[in-house]
């Protein structure tokens, strides 16, 4: 039988709630064959995934999620076989996570002009060594009394078009391309379902993506299908995977619920093998936003 794979997964060093020694685990348990995690912002936990794997049999493929704007929408680049050690990968991501850091110290000084006393160490206490997102705003207002659900507090606070919104970091999709590019890696765009039209999605695509995240829990079957079309008439690749964040609640039973087979992985390392190695790319710098901006949607 064939293997299978899941190649979305969130730890703790963004807005996951478990280590990467722990995924690894429960993707073996779960009969996953190759991982890849792809946290935002931030490679702190492949070193330590990686190790775990080969203790266990598990591959783990080194990946990333990037955040972007495309005329004002959120759009998020998943990077796939990158070398996560190199410096200008690295230089990079610490500035991406200076100004979410940034970016959370804003939202929680509007939080407390609204009358919301929300300390920013409760907010540093949910994040703790990982890459701060909004997730963890919402958990700390909910632990704290301050909002009854984690959707309360992006649907009366923080979500897009509410009073303590802020924008964040972002590049543009082509950025992320070349990053990830320079980086040996490749680029994908991710769940292209959840918000994203067909004229985004052809720019992304002139862009350079090497691929589509065709299958993903926010995806119907009809729309897997679709972008797979997609993917096919453009001699793209595909990927997937759970987006696995993991709760307190719901422990790791959603981790591989959405999976792609080996042989789509295997694609993917054809695709690296036959591809020019990059030479002399450079690295883009990081895109440092204004205090305040156009509202986006995104949830990182």
């Amino acid at each position: 039988m064939e293997g299978r794979a899941d190649l979305h997964i969130h730890t703790t060093h963004s807005d996951g709630a478990f280590s990467a020694r722990a995924i690894v685990g429960h993707a073996r348990r779960a009969g996953l064959t190759t991982i890849s995690i792809t946290d935002h912002d931030s490679t702190g936990a492949l070193d330590e995934a990686i190790a775990a794997g080969r203790d266990c049999g598990v591959a783990v493929i080194p990946g990333v999620e990037l955040s972007t704007s495309l005329d004002g929408q959120d759009v998020h680049i998943l990077g796939y076989f990158i070398d996560h050690t190199q410096s200008g990968v690295q230089a990079h991501l610490k500035v991406l996570r200076k100004e979410r850091l940034r970016r959370a110290e804003r939202i929680v000084g509007r939080l407390n002009a609204l009358n919301v006393p929300l300390p920013l160490e409760a907010v540093l206490d949910q994040a703790g060594h990982g890459s701060i997102g909004r997730p963890h705003i919402a958990h700390a207002m909910v632990e704290l009394g301050l909002a009854q659900t984690y959707h309360e507090a992006f649907l009366k606070y923080i979500g897009a078009g509410r009073p303590a919104y802020e924008q964040h970091a972002k590049m543009t999709p082509r950025e992320a391309v070349v990053l990830i590019a320079a980086a040996g890696g490749l680029s994908f765009v991710a769940h292209p379902g959840a918000s994203i039209t067909d004229d985004m999605l052809k720019t992304l695509l002139a862009e350079g993506v090497d691929g589509i995240e065709t299958v993903h829990p926010c995806h119907t079957r009809e729309q897997e299908a679709y972008f797979a079309g997609i993917a096919a008439e453009y001699y793209l690749l595909t990927s997937g995977g759970s987006d696995f964040h993991g709760t307190k609640k719901h422990g790791p039973d959603r981790l591989g619920t959405s999976t792609i087979p080996e042989s789509s992985v295997a694609a993917m390392r054809r695709r690296l093998f036959e591809r020019p190695r990059p030479h002399g790319l450079d690295f883009p710098p990081p895109v440092v936003p204004p205090t305040a901006g156009p509202r986006e949607t995104g949830t990182a």
